[in-house]
């Protein structure tokens, strides 16, 4: 008998879980206004406190073209249009829980470490960085990072 309630517990709970990630209204589709149309992608994806923020490549607050210097320049950039996302959604920098960096040359990483800990509120986040061939645009690096919102 125990056995049958635990099994009917089970599969309420799933098709709670699966109701909740299958509800296109529980989830907000975030666009950075500056971006053109032709570029298919969402800037964020909220889903209930948690924000998915897309790669960002070092662009341009505002734009779409690189900043010039490499890559400590470019990390600085990134996070500067992860703080204007964040704040169209009620969030900012410090509500970051994880990045991902791709990183073109290994070789570049203390220059990225260096902009990447100014950028961010201590504590700062879990990372990881992997070397990657053959970004977006030429671009130095991507980071892409999950927020959870306060």
């Amino acid at each position: 008998m125990m056995t049958n309630q635990f099994n009917i517990f089970v599969l309420v709970i799933i098709s709670l879980l699966l109701a909740a990630c299958s509800d296109d209204e529980a989830r907000h589709y975030d666009r950075d206004p500056s971006l053109p149309d032709s570029l298919p992608f969402s800037s964020a994806v909220v889903v209930g406190d948690v924000i998915y923020l897309s790669g960002e490549i070092g662009r341009m607050p505002g734009g779409v073209d690189l900043v010039e210097g490499g890559v400590g320049p470019q990390t600085t950039a990134i996070f500067q249009n992860y703080e204007a996302t964040l704040a169209r959604l009620g969030a900012d920098l410090s509500d970051i829980v994880k990045c991902t960096v791709f990183l073109d040359d290994m070789s570049q990483f203390q220059e990225m470490n260096k902009a990447y800990a100014a950028a961010l509120p201590d504590p700062k986040p879990a990372r990881s960085t992997l070397g990657a061939d053959g970004l977006a645009v030429g671009a130095a690096l991507e980071i892409e990072c999950i927020a959870i919102k306060k």
